[in-house]
């Protein structure tokens, strides 16, 4: 059983922290640590991880919080 905390951060990466398994589109998983970022920006080099670019390019994506 995975036990992950995502964390999304406003205009950057989703921080992904604990267990987990991070799979390819056809299911081989990719080596990972204990806590990685993946890019949500779309202009990442190393996708699916960030690699800072969104910084670069003026990411703007701040999330909604819910009542």
């Amino acid at each position: 059983m995975a036990d992950a905390t995502i964390k999304v951060n406003d205009h950057g990466p989703l921080l992904v922290q604990g267990s987990f398994t991070l799979t390819d589109p056809d299911g081989n998983p990719f080596e990972t640590k204990e806590t990685i970022a993946l890019c949500r920006c779309g202009q990442s080099q190393k996708k699916p991880f960030c690699d800072g670019t969104h910084g670069k390019v003026g990411f703007d994506a701040a999330c909604e919080r819910q009542a």
